[in-house]
């Protein structure tokens, strides 16, 4: 049960062959980030947002702000794969950065705010970008070499994945 609860659209799998109209459907994703968000967390009060989706788990608080994080690094990492022949690309640790102050205690707009401004230009250089570059790589250190094309389809599950962690949560408790 608690896989289903951690992973409730399932865990992220690659896709090859990936085309474009593929890719746009993927980059749609990323742009609506924000918005479907915003929606899930819409009229939680702060008790509500300091609640654990599950034992052991982030409240929506801290997702909001670990999206945030992650898509901030996630956006450079794309940068750095457009303008740099395989850079590798720097790890944090995720579950650190969600017990920061910061990340407990900040009202989630501070986040959304980022979050808009950076799905905007993220979606905007995705969009432009031709098939040859979305095979550049990256070096990951815990993924290994990446695609363009795979660091898209991961983060456009990343934010529904999140996203569904808390709107799941509010439909157990009836929210």
């Amino acid at each position: 049960m608690d896989d289903a609860l951690r992973y409730p659209t399932g865990k992220w799998v690659k896709v090859d062959g990936l085309d474009a109209a593929g890719r746009a459907g993927l980059i749609e994703h990323i742009a609506a980030v924000p918005t479907c968000l915003r929606a899930a967390i819409a009229g939680l009060d702060n008790t509500q947002l300091d609640t654990p989706y599950r034992s052991g788990g982030w409240t929506p608080r801290q997702i909001v702000h670990h999206l945030a994080d992650s898509h901030l690094n996630a956006f450079a990492r794309v940068k750095l794969g457009v303008t740099e022949d395989n850079p590798t690309i720097k790890a944090y640790d995720e579950k650190a950065w969600a017990e920061t102050p910061d990340a407990r205690l900040a009202p989630a707009e501070l986040s959304l705010s980022i979050l808009d401004g950076v799905h905007a230009r993220w979606a905007l250089l995705l969009s432009a970008l031709d098939d040859a570059t979305f095979e550049r790589t990256v070096e990951h250190p815990e993924q290994g070499t990446m695609t363009l094309g795979d660091v898209l389809q991961l983060y456009a599950w990343h934010g529904r994945h999140h996203t569904v962690q808390i709107t799941a949560l509010r439909s157990r408790m009836g929210w």
